[in-house]
């Protein structure tokens, strides 16, 4: 069913990239509910309701799409929702917010059933392509970096090194040091078991207790949240939110296909400048939105942290299967997962390593072409910087058309490119983000 021997993996492969990429993406189940419960959503509803969204949308990307990419609630989508429409449209509660997000989804379908997408995949250029993948590389490693303390906020450097005698930096290097000595020596699954390594080493030293048990039953204090698709878009109608499904709907599109388009690339499941059953991929993340958006939490996104699974070996919907099944069995242990994804260092030195290695990929850029590097450099120089993944390829769709316009080779860019340098210019000037 997963074409394993065709994808040069095996079973014992795929499972324990599974479990690599569930360790490294299971923290979204509790900094989700933390950022979502400051829009007055209960922390419980969140909790259940990220489970359920990334359970639907992996298990549709395993057995419809066979990629080892796993979909998620996205992280800065999750800020955006509770900060910026919760908190700023002040008659706006979390109720009506979460028939927007709804709505996105439902859109987002429909586009995902019309080759639309599939298109935009082949209209992305390579240099733009290799950009994306190199710029979430450098993301998720600095994502790593600050997670564990090594880099931390400076008043006017904005970054600087951070305390390396603080216990999450020591265990993050002691994290990194084994992880990095297991890949040197080729052992399958190091980044796996670097993770089970400093979670010893956090447990002995007292850094990883257990003081809320280990299971607990998951609940949905709200119910299920939207039942009425019509209320929905009466909610939408009603309080005028036209710019902020846009937003969720534009951000959603680029994050899911940039994300899909580098790890496919890092695993290279791509073929030419095609994505193999692009509609099913795209597929699982729109129905996740919507699904998720029912039971309370922000759109969901293919995850960046997939790509710790791809080192790892994985290479299909086995890989995803396996994490959406830890997913379904991370619900009923809240307080476990708790502890092991409230202890960044455990997972951040996985961050880091696949970080570099999908930088890799920079290799690829025609850097003696100005108009050809300085929009993939653009990319990969904003998405750390801006802590945004879309907001890097919103940039470099700018900077494309306009560099390929000036050399005079305007008709060498597809159409749709246009169109999304024109949305992306009208989205970061006139819409919040």
């Amino acid at each position: 069913m997963f074409k394993l021997q065709e994808n040069q993996t095996n079973v014992k492969t795929e499972v324990l990239a599974g479990i690599t990429t569930f360790l490294t993406m299971v923290y979204i189940v509790v900094v989700n509910p933390v950022i979502l419960s400051d829009a007055g959503v209960p922390f419980e509803q969140v909790f259940s309701a990220t489970i359920i969204a990334t359970v639907v949308g992996t298990l549709w990307m395993a057995l419809f799409a066979n990629y080892p990419i796993a979909i998620a609630p996205g992280m800065g989508l999750n800020a955006y929702f509770a900060y910026s429409v919760v908190g700023t449209h002040g008659n706006i509660d979390y109720m009506t917010a979460f028939s927007a997000v709804f709505i996105a989804g439902i859109i987002f379908i429909i586009l995902s059933l019309t080759p639309f997408r599939e298109k935009l995949i082949i209209a992305i250029p390579d240099n733009l392509k290799h950009g994306i993948t190199a710029g979430i590389g450098l993301f998720i490693a600095f994502i790593g970096l600050r997670l564990t303390g090594l880099i931390t906020s400076h008043p006017t450097n904005l970054v600087a090194l951070g305390d390396l005698h603080s216990p999450q930096a020591i265990l993050a290097l002691v994290g990194l040091a084994a992880t990095l000595i297991l890949m040197t020596l080729g052992i399958n699954g190091a980044l796996f078991f670097g993770m089970i390594i400093t979670g010893v080493v956090a447990y002995f030293t007292g850094h990883l207790s257990f003081d809320q048990g280990f299971v607990s039953l998951p609940t949905l204090p709200d119910g299920i949240i939207i039942l009425n698709p019509f209320e929905a878009i009466g909610d939408v109608i009603q309080h005028s939110l036209y710019a902020v499904v846009f937003s969720f709907l534009l951000v959603t599109i680029f994050d899911t296909t940039g994300t899909m388009i580098g790890v496919a690339q890092q695993a290279g499941l791509m073929k030419g400048k095609t994505m193999p059953r692009a509609r099913e991929a795209l597929l699982s993340d729109s129905i996740a939105t919507s699904v998720g958006a029912m039971f309370g939490t922000s759109p969901t996104s293919a995850y960046i942290e997939s790509s710790t699974g791809v080192s790892a070996g994985g290479r299909t919907g086995l890989t995803t299967l396996t994490v959406a099944g830890l997913f379904l069995l991370s619900a009923f242990f809240g307080p476990l997962v708790g502890a092991v994804s409230g202890l960044a260092a455990i997972t951040a030195p996985a961050l880091i390593i696949v970080g570099s290695l999908m930088m890799g990929s920079i290799s690829h850029i025609r850097w003696n072409e100005l108009d050809e590097a300085f929009p993939a450099f653009l990319i990969i120089l904003s998405m750390p910087l801006t802590s945004s993944i879309a907001t890097g390829i919103a940039l470099g769709f700018i900077a494309y058309p306009l560099m390929k316009v000036v050399k005079g080779k305007w008709r060498e860019v597809h159409p749709l490119v246009y169109l999304f340098a024109v949305l992306f210019f009208y989205q970061l000037a006139f819409l919040p983000h």
